[in-house]
């Protein structure tokens, strides 16, 4: 059902007595008594002509009128032509630079406009592999590569590699406060305990490891280079947040509006007021290709507004120097920027990020 649909029914005299959702729903089996009651609240059922509440009670005779909304979910497989920034492409997979605002996977609130729809749109056989071939996500403002199978034997693949945690993926992250030293946050994450749609540090948790290094350190924020051993859901928003540097633009993990204004220039107030998505970039991606065996990796430039964003902060002041701070250098003693980084992890380390665990597409997978 892609449009609304129209229903009237009569309430009969053996219902005489009950609230309209209950009766509805004796009438209406089909539908959930919790969607009934929620097309009640936004005023889709009406009683001989008038609004009514779910505790409204009838008496047999009642004219109820039901205006069905469309059935978003049917849009869920339906090919969309979005376009797609391909970084990589061959027989096997399909390495892609996520835009901002791009939902990876179909789900509540977000049945169509999905890069799965794109997809189905650029490669209809695609159709053919379960999920149309994705393995893993990023939340919808997170910018960034990703990795799509094009067959079932290439998703096989990368499914194993992502289970055991040999992909390898850098973020870029810019946040709030003068972070001064490198380091790991262990802390488990699971489900905040009152709000469904976010994660939280939870001693009950699922174990949740992230590095981080500095790259620079501005006058009120810091840019700086994320790995993750393991990969839960928004675990570099949710870390950042519990060592109190939260990420620029995050509207469920950030500060809000308690931003340091008084120590802030017009120019980068300015900047700051125009980034409205959380500041995380998926920089490197590094896998086993499924048919070559051959290692492959891809890195990416930071988007435009992240540049703009880090230009704004090299304007403000330098930070006081409070020391402690491991600085990134190499064997002259020369900083060791983001454009000449060698990982410098053994092959037992074998850090990856939100690629594994939580991210790997299961029944429960969703975006924000």
């Amino acid at each position: 059902m892609t449009q609304s649909t129209i229903e009237t029914i009569t309430i009969p005299q053996s219902l005489g007595g009950q609230r309209i959702d209950l009766a509805l729903q004796q009438m209406l089996p089909e539908h959930s008594r919790s969607r009934l009651q929620a097309w009640i609240k936004e005023g889709l059922v009406t009683v001989d002509g008038a609004n009514v509440v779910a505790k409204t009670k009838v008496w047999g005779g009642e004219k109820v009128v039901v205006n069905q909304p469309p059935n978003l979910q049917e849009n869920a497989f339906k090919p969309e032509n979005i376009p797609l920034d391909i970084i990589y492409e061959d027989d096997a997979i399909l390495v892609i630079n996520k835009p901002a605002g791009l939902v990876v996977h179909p789900a509540a609130g977000n049945w169509g406009g999905t890069l799965l729809n794109a997809l189905l749109y650029h490669y209809p056989a695609i159709a053919d592999v379960p999920r149309c071939g994705i393995v893993h996500r990023l939340d919808k403002e997170t910018t960034g590569l990703l990795v799509v199978a094009k067959t079932l034997e290439a998703q096989t693949s990368l499914v194993r590699q992502l289970q055991a945690r040999s992909v390898k993926r850098e973020y870029r992250a810019i946040v709030w406060g003068q972070v001064w030293r490198n380091g790991k946050i262990d802390q488990p994450m699971g489900r905040h305990p009152h709000a469904r749609t976010k994660m939280a540090v939870l001693r009950n948790g699922k174990p949740a490891v992230t590095h981080y290094e500095v790259l620079e350190r501005f006058g009120t924020n810091t840019y700086m280079r994320c790995r993750l051993e393991t990969g839960r859901t928004h675990q570099i928003r949710v870390h950042m947040q519990y060592i109190k540097a939260p990420m620029v633009g995050d509207p469920q993990y950030g500060i809000g509006n308690i931003i340091p204004h008084t120590k802030m220039s017009e120019v980068l107030k300015e900047a700051i007021a125009g980034f409205n998505r959380q500041a995380l970039h998926a920089v490197k991606l590094g896998l086993i290709h499924p048919v070559t065996n051959e290692f492959m990796e891809w890195q990416i430039e930071l988007p435009e507004d992240m540049r703009s964003l880090l230009e704004a902060m090299r304007h403000e002041d330098a930070p006081k120097w409070e020391g402690g701070f491991d600085l990134a250098v190499d064997e002259n003693g020369l900083y060791i920027g983001d454009d000449d980084w060698d990982d410098d992890l053994d092959d037992d380390d074998s850090l990856d990020d939100d690629l594994a665990d939580d991210d790997i597409l299961g029944e429960d997978a969703e975006d924000d």
